[in-house]
């Protein structure tokens, strides 16, 4: 009984990528980035999150809003106060009840929200997606490479084929990364469409790259502070743990010591 269990068991964990595949009607790839943030030392790189805020400000914020995201935490990335007020003053403009009109954002604003087209807000877009996946519903691959949220974003901006077609009035992309293998989105990026101050490369996948780690940083703000607090937290465990050990063979060293007569 035992062994039919076993191997009905393997059989549909073998077929289950196929069944999901069928289902969705294509392969789903998702590269695996090596992102600076990960890992338990892991930290961020201030330079590829500001060229990433500047791709999201220049393409992304066109359709996409960040409406859980504070301005004023912009000075994690390395700027200053006047920066950050001048940035927020120069790209967007937020509705105030008390003047009942727009006027231009602050610092003390959150990134305004933008579903005008219907596009969804990017704020926790990074946590919420799942870029790793095992056998289907089992999510095997996610224990060892975890959820995988920015390698799935940028996967799906580098995943465009080139190829489209059009299904009830609606233009339709091929996207490799994308379940299904087809995505509404047209290419967002192309190359050399943005410009950095430091020359790093702008080809397609190096700004997919530095979004995908830009809105990984506004999913998850306080990451290394985080790490932080977790490592302190194993060490005074480990230490606490000795010393319990230490403690306990003390105290009891006089009664184990004894020899039963």
């Amino acid at each position: 009984m035992f062994k039919k269990l076993a191997i009905g068991a393997a059989f549909a964990i073998a077929l289950a990528p196929v069944a999901s595949n069928a289902a969705g009607g294509g392969e789903q790839h998702i590269e695996d980035f090596q992102f600076s943030f990960e890992g338990p030392f892991g930290t961020w790189d201030q330079h590829q999150l500001q060229r990433g805020l500047q791709i999201y400000t220049e393409v992304c914020a066109a359709c996409h809003g960040l409406r859980y995201v504070p301005l004023r935490d912009l000075e994690a990335l390395g700027y200053s106060e006047d920066e950050v007020t001048a940035y927020a003053a120069g790209n967007f403009e937020v509705f105030d009840p008390e003047l009942d009109d727009f006027r231009p954002a602050k610092p003390v604003d959150h990134f305004p929200a933008n579903d005008g087209v219907g596009a969804p807000d990017l704020s926790l877009m990074a946590k919420a997606r799942a870029g790793f996946h095992g056998p289907y519903g089992l999510g095997i691959n996610q224990l060892v490479n975890g959820m995988g949220g920015p390698e799935y974003i940028a996967s799906l901006l580098d995943g465009y084929t080139g190829h489209e077609k059009e299904e009830a009035g609606t233009v339709l992309y091929e996207n490799t990364a994308f379940p299904g293998g087809w995505i509404s989105m047209a290419p967002p990026l192309s190359d050399e469409q943005v410009e950095f101050a430091d020359g790093h490369a702008n080809d397609v996948e190096h700004m997919s790259e530095d979004v995908a780690a830009f809105l990984m940083w506004t999913a998850e703000p306080k990451m290394m502070e985080r790490k932080y607090s977790g490592f302190v937290g194993v060490v005074f465990l480990t230490l606490l743990s000795v010393l319990l050990y230490l403690v306990n063979k003390r105290l009891w060293a006089g009664v184990k010591g004894k020899k039963k007569h």
